[in-house]
């Protein structure tokens, strides 16, 4: 049913639908596009004629339309050329999403009249609108009573990546918030998350995403999430009424427990992918500079599809306006950026002062929060590890390969192994970064779990239906003679080891950890390591103990990292030390660091260039010579018995991985591979 409207000149800011006190202003960024149309849906779902905007200054269409009230679904479609060679992509039959819209009236679900253009390429005829979800005008706020963000001492902060359905689909708690973001913060999850010491939680992405045509095709769904359709509508799935509402509850349920909480973010691509799949939102709007292209090629540094060309200003303020709408109005306290070089590039190529990277450092909101960067995409010079600006945090994939190889028991390893232990200064250089901007981590969502890096040789990604080609092939693990799931006693016991050693050497090192959520449970994947379409029970953490040794491994696992998490918490130089030698540091006291060999001697040249060598020891002593601290790392299984560092023959264990221990005779005796950390 069609009905008039009153329509008045409106406002060109904000971006989006904005209640006003006569109707709702709407602002929309699309100028390469001849004319713009807003289409209003009543309840029944009907469109109404579509209301042309009366407005064009600077790129963007506006009007206020009077009489409108919150709540009112809405779309937009756009007219102009059809020049898919011009990347201009204009078809008045695609509905197309608000890309500022805080709410969608379903989940998007790909359809093949989603697409702009035919096969032939030409302009596809069929109307969308049937299967393309609706804006709602919704105006969210923050709540008065907000909890105040927990303020997080840098060289505490550590790292717990967490699904929010893989995390609560088993908890033990009412069905209704199972797999949700209120079933998150239920009493059973806030409980689990403090035990464990650590101080950030860091969401995989919660923006609104779409599962890939092929997923869909092959009968399965996009789990991670890393395929975005809005920048600032939140993820339907994971809520039980209202997903921005509850979303705003978990954050706050968060923050009120004591955590800081980051969003994972993909700012690099959307959903729309190729440029002859979706057009639902931002290539019928301006498809010419959402998107990069060259020589009339669409770009693709992201393996997705599609990537944002986040060197347009149009971009840049998308998505700082959605990065300040997260941290002011839904409470997150940082983001980690899912391939983050895509946002550092200009014309193509990375350089540290791109203007979106520039924008981000010099807002006086988004630079006070916790930023990490995924350094690296596909494209060319895409490999970009210590070159963020130091505002930012990096994921560092170096210390990962490193410390998976000394454990595994590679020859030649310790001297890279002492240099990711003591922050990756060959990438994160001194004077320049602190240790912490080095995020290491061992595990990480895409990948191998920590079970299964000692579980597994091989992929086993059967179920992703893609013939076991997909996810790395090199994972440097080890299965430790039995591939999967044993009952041989003796590998259990040697697997668990290695964990509780992964973890305690991640734990040990200088820079920011990070810990896969799941595998303090010791969660296991089934060997599969690129469960990105899984949502099911290979994802999903189990609660209950199945057997005794996994109950066993749990505990051992769980203790190590609420031990170490809280000894970095009262010793800051287990993170970051502060050596002489760094100008990052001149003007505060100096710490001291030895390295040492097995007879607790200084390590000589020859020691380092040892490369049967599988152990090394140092000493950190802080700047007021309180205490000192003697770590050790042990990689081999031949027993070894080393003399203590120290003359009055005494030192307090902190903490020991099983098989080693203090003997008798003053010395440390390890019967196997292990980590020893003790003050004197």
């Amino acid at each position: 049913m069609n009905q008039a409207h009153q329509i008045s000149n409106g406002s060109l800011f904000p971006l989006g639908a904005t209640v006003t006190e006569n109707g709702v202003n709407f602002a929309v960024v699309a100028e390469n596009a001849t004319q713009l149309y807003l289409c209003l849906f009543d309840d029944e779902g009907n469109e109404q004629e579509p209301l042309p905007f009366i407005n064009k200054t600077k790129g963007i269409w506006y009007m206020e339309v009077l009489g409108l009230k919150e709540g009112q679904h809405y779309g937009l479609r756009a007219k102009g050329e059809f020049k898919p060679e011009l990347q201009l992509v204009y078809n008045e039959r695609k509905l197309l999403i608000d890309p500022y819209a805080k709410e969608l009236s379903a989940k998007l679900v790909w359809h093949e009249d989603q697409a702009a253009i035919t096969k032939e390429g030409k302009a596809h005829p069929t109307d969308s609108a049937y299967c393309v979800p609706k804006s709602i005008v919704r105006t969210i706020k923050a709540k008065p009573d907000r909890p105040a963000r927990t303020k997080i001492t840098p060289s505490s902060r550590a790292l717990y990546e967490l699904h929010v359905k893989g995390f609560s689909k088993n908890l033990p708690i009412e069905s209704e918030l199972q797999g949700t973001y209120l079933g998150v913060i239920s009493s059973a999850g806030i409980k689990h998350l403090k035990s464990l010491n650590i101080t950030t939680i860091q969401l995989m992405p919660c923006f609104s995403f779409m599962t890939e045509r092929h997923l869909q095709q092959l009968e399965l769904s996009n789990y991670w999430g890393y395929n975005p359709i809005s920048f600032f509508a939140v993820e339907p799935s994971y809520a039980i009424k209202d997903p921005v509402s509850e979303f705003q509850q978990m954050i706050d349920g968060l923050r009120q427990a004591g955590f800081e909480v980051i969003l994972d973010v993909v700012y690099n691509h959307t959903a729309e992918s190729e440029i002859d799949q979706s057009s639902v939102c931002y290539r019928g709007l301006d498809n010419a500079r959402y998107y990069r292209h060259q020589d009339g090629q669409y770009l693709n540094y992201t393996g997705c599809g599609n990537c944002i060309d986040t060197y347009s200003p149009t971009s840049i303020r998308l998505i700082c306006d959605s990065m300040r709408y997260w941290v002011e109005v839904m409470g997150v306290d940082g983001f980690r950026f899912d391939l983050g070089v895509d946002l550092g590039r200009t014309d193509h190529d990375f350089i540290a002062k791109a203007p979106l990277l520039q924008a981000i450092l010099q807002d006086p909101v988004l630079s006070e929060t916790c930023l990490v960067m995924e350094p690296w995409d596909i494209g060319p010079n895409g490999y970009q590890v210590g070159q963020f600006p130091r505002g930012f945090l990096e994921c560092n994939d170096q210390y990962r390969d490193t410390v998976r190889r000394f454990w595994r028991g590679d020859d030649g390893l310790v001297p890279e192994f002492a240099t990711r232990l003591m922050g990756s200064r060959d990438y994160f250089h001194k004077g320049q970064k602190s240790a912490l901007n080095s995020v290491n981590y061992i595990t990480y969502h895409d990948g191998y779990t920590m079970k299964d890096l000692v579980s597994y040789h091989q992929r086993h990604n059967l179920a992703n239906m893609e013939e076991n080609r997909d996810g790395h092939g090199e994972n440097i693990s080890q299965n430790f003679g039995a591939e999967g799931e044993t009952d041989d006693k003796d590998i259990q016991a040697k697997r668990l080891n290695q964990q509780l050693c992964f973890m305690a050497t991640l734990l040990l090192s200088q820079g920011t950890p990070h810990i896969l959520g799941g595998d303090e449970l010791s969660h296991s994947q089934q060997g599969n390591n690129n469960a990105y379409c899984q949502d099911n029970d290979i994802t999903w953490q189990t609660w209950q103990d199945i057997d005794t040794e996994t109950s066993h491994a749990r505990k051992a696992i769980q203790d190590t990292i609420a031990t170490l998490m809280a000894l970095r918490k009262t010793y800051p130089i287990l993170a970051e030390i502060r050596l002489e030698d760094d100008p990052l540091y001149q003007h505060t006291s100096s710490d001291k660091i030895h390295w040492l060999n097995e007879q607790s001697e200084a390590m000589m040249i020859e020691n380092w260039a040892d490369d049967s060598r599988h152990f090394i020891a140092l000493t950190l002593t802080p700047a007021d010579l309180s205490s000192s601290f003697w770590i050790v790392f042990y990689s081999d299984d031949v027993p070894l018995s080393i003399p203590l560092p120290t003359e009055n023959d005494k030192i307090e264990t902190l903490y020991q991985t099983p098989g080693l221990s203090i003997t008798e005779d003053s010395t440390l005796h390890c019967a196997y591979r292990g980590v020893f950390v003790g003050k004197f």
